[in-house]
């Protein structure tokens, strides 16, 4: 598990990348054809369930995402399980992951590539047809777990990048 402070210095550098990473896009995640309604910075964790997997071994396995949607530093919306995200202005989407790419190290949640398979309002999310997860920092859980039903929050942060078909 890594501490609040090396994950502050790791999302500074990865704020400062986010620019120059949201150009090179991992072809899996592209989406030709589309064009960006908004990017929304994330904070917030990854929560993982400990469970018996197929061998009867107890493993983390992912449950869902918690987290904070930022633009300019403001809170402007919300990211739950669903996938969901909600915005401020009453819109929101719901996806399906299509594509993944790695992240950055063994430590960062991969890249994503989903669907919008649900839409509700009619504001700044109401057109997208495509969310795109990039520049994850974290959230990554591995090792052992000793008791079923025991929780843990890995912290993480994302760019997340709303598209729309079309230009």
């Amino acid at each position: 598990m890594i501490s609040r402070s090396t994950f502050a210095l790791t999302l500074a550098a990865a704020t400062l990348l986010v620019t120059q990473a949201s150009a090179q896009v991992p072809a899996p995640i592209a989406a030709p054809g589309e064009s960006v309604i908004v990017t929304l910075h994330a904070e917030g964790a990854q929560v993982y369930d400990c469970k018996a997997g197929a061998d009867g071994k107890l493993a983390w396995a992912f449950r869902e995402p918690i987290a904070t949607l930022l633009l300019d530093g403001k809170t402007v919306g919300r990211h739950y399980a669903g996938p969901n995200w909600d915005h401020v202005d009453g819109s929101g989407v719901t996806g399906k992951a299509v594509a993944n790419a790695p992240g950055k190290t063994a430590n960062d949640i991969p890249w994503l590539k989903l669907e919008v398979t649900a839409r509700r309002g009619s504001g700044v999310l109401s057109n997208a047809t495509t969310v795109q997860r990039i520049n994850t920092v974290g959230g990554v859980m591995s090792g052992a777990c000793d008791k079923a039903g025991a929780f843990h929050s890995a912290p993480y942060a994302t760019e997340y990048v709303f598209l729309r078909k079309g230009s």
